[in-house]
This record gives structure tokens, sequence and C-alpha cells, in this order.
């Protein structure tokens, strides 16, 4: 999306929420952090004179999304949010979807399982009330002190592949994969991995959002912008 605002040569802003240490760099001048809340989007979309936003946040994002649809009403902005398809399953998998991080620390079992927690760092400490599991993470950043007492990390940034999750996975002996459904392409080989292996995934469904418009494609967002 950043790649093509530029290349229209449009008048746009890249706002990152400040999660990882060294975000990758996009062509569109940039800001960092939190706004303060509604009232502060609200602020700044009036002082910067904002005519549309672009959701283009993390489907688990929810919180940043509720925030954008009650700070464009208020301002009177254009909306739309940028959002990729759910993952689906299909032949040869073995999902047990779950509504939230509640659900999949209580799909686990209480000892003895090897968990490739696929979900990142924000709800590793939910699974310390299961502390007899072995937990492999992959993560951008070093984590610093993790809340599990067995646990591995490997630090990485997607696009993963196929080879590489196998690898992985048997690597680390993997019996359950617990995976939040963003969708998309780059981190879609864990689910392969795991019907090759024939593991059980833990499906954690997207948060609820409020209605707003949606788009699948950077080429919609274009149009959407252009009327």
């Amino acid at each position: 999306m950043a790649r093509a605002l530029a290349e229209a040569r449009m008048d746009a802003v890249f706002s990152y929420a400040g999660r990882t240490a060294a975000p990758v760099a996009q062509p569109l001048p940039m800001r960092v952090g939190g706004f303060g809340g509604v009232a502060g989007l609200v602020d700044y979309l009036r002082i910067e004179r904002i005519s549309h936003v672009i959701d283009a946040t993390h489907p688990f994002a929810a919180q940043m999304s509720r925030h954008a649809v009650q700070a464009c009403a208020q301002a009177g902005v254009a909306l739309v949010a940028l959002q990729r398809p759910e993952w689906v399953a299909g032949p040869g998998d073995d999902w047990r979807a779950v509504p939230d991080v509640a659900g999949a620390v209580a799909a686990l079992p209480a000892a003895g399982a090897r968990v490739f927690l696929a979900i990142g760092k924000l709800h590793v400490a939910d699974f310390a009330v299961k502390p007899g599991n072995h937990y492999l993470l992959r993560l951008v950043d070093p984590p610093g002190a993790l809340p599990l007492p067995d646990c591995a990390v490997e630090i990485a940034r997607g696009p993963f592949d196929l080879a590489g999750d196998l690898a992985l996975l048997r690597a680390h002996g993997i019996g359950v994969v617990v995976a939040k459904n963003a969708g998309g392409a780059g981190a879609l080989a864990k689910l392969e991995a795991a019907r090759a292996l024939g593991l059980p995934v833990v499906m954690i469904a997207r948060p609820e959002v409020p209605d707003r418009p949606v788009v699948a494609e950077v080429a919609e967002v274009l149009r959407w912008l252009r009327r």
C-alpha cells in the first residue's frame, strides 16, 4: 500500500504502532507510536488536515481499528480498511477453532505438549498458567525475560516458506501449532507445514471491530481514493 501511494505521488503518511525495534523502512514519511486514544487521534486528524484514513493494521490490532472508526466519524474523515481475507481450513487440515487467546490456552493440555506458539509476543504471558508444556516462539525482536519456564525462541522476520517451517517444527519436535487467523501469504507456511506433518492447529478467530468499508486489494483502495 505504501509503495502504491508513493508511486501515485499522493500526500500520505505511514503510521507504525512502534511494537518492533527496527520497523521496515517505507517510501513515505513515517510516524511511530500511539495517538493517545480516540481523542488524540481526532486531534491528529484535524491538525494534520487528514482527508482519508486507510486502516491497514494487523487483523488482531482491534483497538486501533475501533479507535479509527470512532475518530474518523467524529472528525468527518473518510475511512477504509485494507484487510487480507481470513485463512480457511482445507483438506488435510486439523484445525480447532477458538474465539480468543483464552480459548487457545484452554485448548492445550496442562502439561506434556510441545507447542509452536505462533502468536507474537503480546499474549505470551497468558500461557504461563500451563507451564508444563514446552513452547516455541518466533519473534521479530529478542524478547528479554519470558514468563514461560520451558521455551525456545527463534528470532526471524517473515515471509516464511514451507521448507523452513517444516524444518523448524521437526527440529523442535512440535506437536501442536497455535496461530491467529491473520490471513495473507507471509505466515501461511506454518499451516502448510502443520498439514504436511499431520499436526493439529489451534486457530484463534479474529476479534470483532465496528462496521466499516473493507477491501482486500491495494488497487481497490486506490480506486476508493480517486473516487
